[in-house]
């Protein structure tokens, strides 16, 4: 029967290569030799470890997930429970190797896969304030590496295989043994033949050189969710860029840039604008057509409005964004009224507020400012 090896190491199958290594990590931590050395934990981290090589390797995955068991050709798994070899865990080094990763350039344990996870590609595009009010579909070109189509990721030309590398006999690795006064001094550095994988190709593809990728120019189409903001970014799985010899791809991510509007300015899910007014007009009431992002509604002008009066429109601002994608309402529309006081008055225009003045006994600069037309009442926000 086929071993479960997400099971093994305690996570789902749809786990990406970072959940790989953080479970893979948490476990060595707790399961390796030199911190329990009996054998019953020892059969547990060598299948831990086993689970760890299995589903990092793409081709292995794919067995796993059609319900086979890669390592049943190996003879159950690669080892015995109680012995390590040279290719697996043998000192306290290795559990340094679970924490920061194989060390192929300064003396690792053992030749590393060729099949390596792909990088994150970013890509950023521009949307108007009401393109992230509405939300919007884009068809974006992607020029990144894919998985060569003539080599399927193996890297070889097709009818040939990979070789095992006689310079480093396959280890991945080349000692150097020096004398010195305090005896015998064991350095390893990757074999520059193989590069560290301990295995060479013979007769590289010729469409991707043996590397397993290439590079291609193509299109993807996100779905921009409605309330994105400037510099929010968007995840689209298994998008980015392939691995070195055919590895699983990383994601691709949609950075938002948010242009300038010219009338709104947007703090958070709300927006402002300012709107001018008469003085005359915020003295005796009106009504106003008021831009919305879905267009114009009356906004009403109450007779007697202060300078800096906000009036509040609920929910006429941004979709909120949830962190599932989704929208949960809207943020408000905050429009600032500017009282405008005229700087130029011609004769009869004059002698109109000049008996304004008289009649409201407001003649008298003093009194005027403390009791004038625009002083009675503070200013202050209204919501509707």
């Amino acid at each position: 029967m086929a071993k479960d090896y997400y099971g093994i190491l305690g996570v789902s199958r749809e786990a990406d290569d970072a959940e790989l290594k953080r479970a893979y990590r948490k476990l060595a931590r707790e399961l390796h030799p030199d911190v329990n050395p009996d054998a019953e934990t020892q059969a547990r981290f060598q299948d831990v470890k086993n689970a760890y090589e299995v589903l990092t390797d793409p081709q292995k995955r794919r067995i796993v997930d059609l319900g086979g068991d890669p390592l049943e050709t190996r003879g159950g798994g690669g080892g015995g429970a109680g012995g390590f070899s040279a290719a697996g865990f043998g000192g306290l080094g290795d559990i340094m190797d679970a924490f920061f990763g194989a060390a192929g350039a300064t003396g690792g344990r053992g030749p590393r896969s060729r099949v390596q996870p792909g990088e994150d590609a970013l890509i950023r595009i521009d949307l108007t304030l009401e393109e992230c009010s509405t939300g919007v579909a884009r068809d974006l070109t992607v020029d990144t590496a894919v998985l060569c189509e003539k080599c399927h990721g193996g890297g070889a030309e097709p009818g040939t295989r990979t070789e095992t590398c006689d310079t480093c006999d396959g280890r991945g690795e080349i000692q150097n043994v020096q004398r010195s006064f305090i005896g015998q001094v064991v350095t390893a550095r990757a074999c520059p033949v193989c590069r560290g994988t301990g295995e060479i190709i013979p007769s590289p593809c010729s469409q991707c050189g043996g590397d397993g990728r290439v590079r291609s120019r193509r299109t993807v189409t996100v779905q921009v969710p409605a309330g994105v903001g400037d510099g929010m970014r968007i995840r689209m799985a298994n998008q980015g860029e392939v691995g070195p010899g055919g590895g699983p791809a990383g994601d691709l991510y949609i950075e938002v840039s948010e242009e300038r509007h010219e009338y709104f300015t947007r703090d958070g899910v709300d927006l402002h604008c300012h709107v001018s007014l008469p003085m005359t007009a915020a003295a005796l009431g009106t009504t106003l057509p008021q831009r919305t992002l879905e267009g114009e509604e009356e906004l009403t002008i109450e007779a007697g409005t202060q300078p800096n009066t906000t009036l509040t429109l609920r929910g006429r601002g941004m979709p909120r964004l949830r962190s599932t994608g989704r929208t949960d309402g809207r943020g408000d529309l905050l429009v600032h009224l500017d009282v405008q006081v005229p700087d130029r008055l011609d004769t009869r225009q004059t002698e109109l507020l000049r008996e304004l003045a008289e009649l409201r006994g407001e003649e008298r600069p003093d009194l005027a400012h403390r009791n004038g037309l625009f002083g009675r009442r503070r200013s202050g926000g209204r919501t509707r």
